[in-house]
């Protein structure tokens, strides 16, 4: 399992996402709240971010919280959208660079928390890594992310004990499936989050129901169940 957390807004520093909340990345690498399955992440980093529309990443298979050379840059690196990531390795996979979300295909950013039977995964080839979450990732980028609510369904059938929690960005959106594990919300005045737990005790959180698609566009948040159609959104909460 991991953690992960996408924003998409104005301008911020990457340090205000990741290192600074109270709960924010750098403690779930060493202490989540809500991750079901582990009791850490500390097999690896990454932090996807946008210059522009070009992605950039910076990837680790150490810990976040021992990481002072990204703790003293990452308060100089800004972007509107951000894509991040600490890692439990799934049992048996690589501990290395590649292995580590944010994967990408030169436009996107994608991080999965879950696990998943690489069997069920036909494309390989293109894949950045072995591991269970690169496979997933290349077959994710080669259906397309307009695609991702139909491709999550059909792993999740051919692998009933697949944890499918996807969270991708391309500079302008922002998508992301709950299946099988926690995805929260916040809507905040410079923009919006998603992760996979809240970082802050704040109360505008809002826990997303399982088995749902969420997309995010500008301040327009769509919510979308994956157990009946793609055709039928659920509305989330009004802004705030």
């Amino acid at each position: 399992m991991c953690r992960h957390l996408g924003w998409l807004g104005r301008e911020v520093a990457v340090s205000s996402l990741v290192l600074d909340p109270p709960q924010g990345l750098r403690v779930q690498s060493y202490a989540p709240r809500r991750q079901k399955n582990g009791l850490m992440n500390a097999d690896g980093w990454g932090v996807g971010f946008f210059d522009g529309v070009t992605p950039r990443r910076w990837r680790s298979p150490a810990p976040l919280w021992g990481d002072a050379s990204f703790a003293s840059v990452a308060p100089a690196l800004r972007s509107h959208c951000v894509v991040a990531a600490v890692r439990s390795a799934t049992v048996g996979m690589p501990i290395d660079s590649s292995a580590t979300a944010p994967f990408t295909d030169g436009e996107w950013l994608l991080s999965h928390n879950g696990v998943v039977d690489r069997a069920v995964l036909p494309l390989r080839a293109s894949a950045e890594s072995v591991c269970d979450s690169a496979l997933l990732a290349a077959n994710i980028f080669a259906r397309g992310l307009d695609a991702l609510g139909d491709t999550i369904i059909e792993i999740g059938n051919a692998d009933r004990f697949a944890r499918l929690n996807m969270l991708a960005a391309n500079g302008s959106r922002l998508v992301a499936t709950a299946w099988g594990d926690t995805l929260s919300i916040l809507r905040r005045d410079d923009g919006i989050v998603l992760a996979s737990e809240p970082y802050d005790d704040s109360p505008d959180w809002e826990d997303l129901p399982d088995r749902h698609l969420v997309e995010v566009v500008g301040d327009r948040v769509t919510v979308t169940s994956l157990e009946t159609s793609l055709d039928r959104p659920v509305p989330p909460k009004g802004p705030r």
